[in-house]
């Protein structure tokens, strides 16, 4: 018997083993934001509410859509490229302003790795670079 058999209903690959693998970093902000946004919730609304997963999937997307890519991507704070709707941008950084030094306290690897991420320099801005799916 194969351990990883494509067509067995359990297994982790046969909804999207046609896409590529996510990477290591995009999958760490993913994680961060996520965190950040489950704290400020449980905080402020006690319990996962819509517009918190609503907002969650949305910064989900513009992770997996950024035009710098995975292993360049800057620090949404240092991007030059404000890929957020106005209103979803505001609600962001409200959550971030108020998640930040919690997680140093809930989740401190993830913080700590924020925290080195945004003192990279950010690269240039791509141009042309068409969005991924």
């Amino acid at each position: 018997m194969t351990a990883m058999n494509s067509n067995h209903p359990g297994t982790r690959r046969s909804a999207g083993a046609s896409q590529a693998p996510e990477h290591p970093r995009l999958r760490r902000e993913r994680l961060t934001v996520s965190a950040m946004i489950r704290l400020y919730c449980n905080h402020h609304h006690h319990d996962d509410c819509r517009h918190c997963q609503q907002l969650r999937e949305f910064a989900h997307q513009r992770l997996r859509r950024c035009r710098y890519g995975h292993s360049h991507k800057p620090t949404c704070a240092k991007c030059d490229i404000h890929c957020y709707a106005p209103a979803m941008r505001k609600q962001i950084q409200l959550i971030m302003k108020w998640s930040g030094p919690r997680m140093l306290w809930r989740h401190p690897w993830l913080a700590l790795c924020h925290l080195l991420d945004s003192r990279r320099k950010p690269p240039k801005r791509p141009h042309g670079r068409p969005l991924p799916p």
